[in-house]
């Protein structure tokens, strides 16, 4: 029988953060073979640390995860505290068993108590469950605070998803988030 964990990092043992790292890996590459972005990076699990995790475990295997995290982003003349969503994977033998939409839903629900409205980056795999949850795809151009300045990121238009569009952003404008290593979105 599936249960649904919600931890906090700090909360999680290393060995469980090392096999929730391992499902999301496999299911990143297994679902974009073939692809030149066919790989979760190390940077890119270290993105999905220091918040919160959403983890399904089916018996004693861990089979689901996903964590919220807090960024800053740029929008309409002000800096907006965001949840967004990072390594978001179900293990290929527990998939189509509802597991993506229980760690979306506790991760939903972080977001709407904690935060101004969440984002995430969607893959073209991943993007019918987000919209399926109302999600909504973000129109405008996305870009990113640099060190050196604004960057814009032409690859992630389209990409970039929001939980809830508030009626106080406007999808056709300019999105910009914080700077970190490897991917800005």
């Amino acid at each position: 029988m599936a249960h649904l964990t919600v931890a906090h990092t700090a909360q999680l043992e290393p060995a469980v953060l090392e096999s929730a790292r391992l499902v999301v890996r496999a299911a990143f590459v297994q679902d974009r073979v073939g692809s030149a972005q066919g790989s979760f990076t190390d940077e890119d699990w270290d993105h999905a640390l220091g918040g919160m995790h959403a983890l399904v475990h089916d018996g004693e295997e861990l089979v689901a995860h996903g964590s919220v995290v807090q960024r800053r982003f740029l929008h309409a003349g002000r800096s907006w505290r965001v949840g967004y969503v990072e390594a978001v994977g179900v293990a290929a033998r527990a998939r189509r068993r509802g597991h993506g939409s229980a760690v979306m839903g506790a991760l939903e629900e972080i977001i709407r108590r904690a935060y101004d409205f969440g984002a995430l980056s969607a893959t073209d795999d991943g993007a019918p469950l987000y919209r399926s949850r109302g999600w909504q795809p973000w129109r405008g151009p996305v870009s990113a605070l640099a060190p050196s300045g604004l960057l814009r990121t032409p690859d992630e238009d389209g990409a970039v998803h929001l939980l809830p569009l508030r009626a106080d952003l406007d999808p056709a404008a300019e999105l910009t988030c914080d700077w970190r290593d490897g991917d800005l979105w």
